[in-house]
């Protein structure tokens, strides 16, 4: 399968640490606010940027259905249930840009950053620790494996005929237990990934050095400098149009 992203395009081939920063910084900003506005403005420069991350808009929708439909599913729920018409239009939107606004800046960094350079980039340039952060590589290996474990659970069940067919109630029963499955199997498995690593010493203290080195340059600091110049941009528009809805008010 060929990957969603170029690697080498300008802005994918930045620090994951300034990367993951810039994410941050947007996303704080536009959580301060319940307006449309501020969202509206991040977001037209955040599907601006998407091409210098060497991912086509096409790949990026692919990637961010799920996503879509929850929004989707959001904004109906709002409309149908809502008390008061007049004014839950406005609710909704704002609802929904913020979440795409917020969410889009995820989406790009895990789809241009090496699961293996953002661990090492934790280590040195955000001075993690290194049992945090190879933790965090070794479960991001390892989620592609719930899926498969998903359809194993599912096959070997309708292999034995234990199926719901039309039945509701039976299907949402039989996906609670195998949902208990599969997170029973993933308990297991951090198990014994975290006792792996302290038998490797990772619970012993002592400083470790890195295979690869990861440079925080004048580059990366552009980016974060320009997340935080969108940020303000967003909140200033929100503010100059009167939109403005703080959260906590």
């Amino acid at each position: 399968m060929a990957p969603i992203a170029d690697r080498n395009a300008p802005l994918a081939r930045r620090n994951p640490v300034a990367k993951l920063g810039a994410a941050a910084v947007l996303a704080l900003a536009l959580v301060v606010s319940l307006d449309p506005v501020g969202p509206a403005v991040a977001l037209v420069v955040e599907l601006f940027a998407v091409p210098f991350f060497g991912i086509r808009y096409g790949a990026l929708a692919r990637r961010m259905w799920p996503l879509l439909i929850s929004v989707a599913g959001a904004e109906v729920t709002l409309l149908l249930f809502a008390a008061e018409r007049e004014h839950i239009v406005a609710s909704a939107l704002a609802l929904g840009l913020r979440l795409l606004a917020v969410a889009l800046p995820g989406v790009l960094v895990f789809a241009t950053t090496d699961p293996t350079d953002l661990a090492d980039a934790l280590v040195q340039n955000a001075r993690v620790s290194p049992r945090f952060a190879i933790g965090t590589l070794a479960a991001w290996r390892l989620v592609p494996l719930l899926g498969d474990e998903w359809r194993l659970i599912n096959a070997a069940r309708r292999a034995r005929g234990v199926e719901g067919g039309r039945n509701p109630v039976a299907r949402l029963r039989l996906f609670a237990s195998a949902s208990f499955t599969l997170l029973v199997g993933a308990i297991r498995r951090g198990t014994r990934l975290a006792t792996a690593m302290d038998a490797r010493g990772f619970d012993s203290g002592a400083r470790r050095t890195s295979a690869r080195t990861q440079r925080f340059v004048r580059a990366d600091a552009a980016l974060v400098a320009g997340a935080c110049a969108l940020a303000a941009l967003a909140v200033g528009a929100s503010v100059g149009s009167g939109a403005f809805r703080p959260l906590f008010s």
